[in-house]
């Protein structure tokens, strides 16, 4: 009797990362906020960064979006290196991030919030301006729409007129999500989306993320509330004094003793 053959097995696909960290450090002074770090942000995936404060995780996502250039290392987007280059230029390239202090327009309408958020605006360009002024007011109407498509998105259309100033704290968080939207991005960055935010808006910006994440954007997501991380992000990375400790599941990381000593204290 001839043997069986074994069975040949397909090489399962390693998607190439959107966003790649390789030996990034940084310090001021004497300060560590970040030690060699080694991180990769595929499409379609949420990471979530936990750490007790001062562990280096905003400070990662200021190295990431240019707030301030590192000391070593490399930082790519799709293969493209984006150490060294500005901010505008990063946002130009398909990154995006919120911050903690939100950085809206408070006297402007929401909807014109997020008119600010594409990555290119010719209106900016007075020549442009002066020689193709129905370009421009086409290309404002396109931008309209999409910010208005967006809003349909983050559940915000109800108050596309309202100022953002008012609107409630889970509703301001949410603009600030939705204006990152609007950058196309590959990459989005969310720095503590869910500081202060409860009830309705808390399960919308769950939603939103997901969503996000399901039409192939890379997120990643600093955040301190633990159930939130836990019950979205598809991999947990922790972090202490600039360093990585850990990764994997959310619910493994707080679960090890030695991590959530660290966390949380003695």
């Amino acid at each position: 009797m001839a043997p069986v053959p074994a069975p040949v097995t397909a090489p399962v696909p390693v998607p190439a990362p959107v966003l790649a960290i390789e030996g990034l450090d940084k310090r001021f002074g004497g300060i560590v906020v970040a030690d060699g770090i080694d991180l990769t942000l595929t499409a379609g995936r949420i990471v979530g960064l936990i750490g007790p404060n001062g562990a280096g995780k905003t400070s990662l996502f200021n190295l990431i979006s240019g707030v301030f250039p590192p000391d070593a290392g490399t930082i790519r987007l799709d293969g493209q290196r984006l150490d060294g280059l500005a901010m505008h230029r990063r946002a130009g390239l398909g990154l995006a991030r919120t911050w903690q202090n939100l950085r809206l327009f408070p006297s402007l309408s929401v909807l014109d919030n997020l008119m600010m958020g594409p990555r290119s605006y010719p209106g900016e360009r007075l020549l442009r301006l002066a020689l193709d002024p129905g370009g421009v007011r086409r290309q404002e109407d396109e931008t309209r729409r999409r910010a208005r498509a967006v809003l349909e998105r983050t559940r915000l259309a109800g108050v596309a007129g309202t100022r953002a100033a008012d609107l409630t704290f889970g509703q301001q968080k949410l603009v600030g999500v939705a204006r990152a939207l609007m950058n196309d991005a590959r990459c989005l960055l969310l720095d503590e989306p869910m500081a202060g935010v409860e009830g309705q808006a808390y399960e919308i910006m769950q939603a939103v993320v997901r969503e996000v994440a399901a039409s192939g954007v890379a997120v990643c997501v600093v955040e301190h509330n633990v159930a939130f991380i836990r019950d979205l992000c598809d991999e947990g990375v922790f972090m202490f004094a600039g360093r990585v400790l850990a990764r994997g599941p959310v619910g493994t990381l707080i679960a090890d003793p030695r991590l959530t000593e660290l966390y949380f204290g003695t």
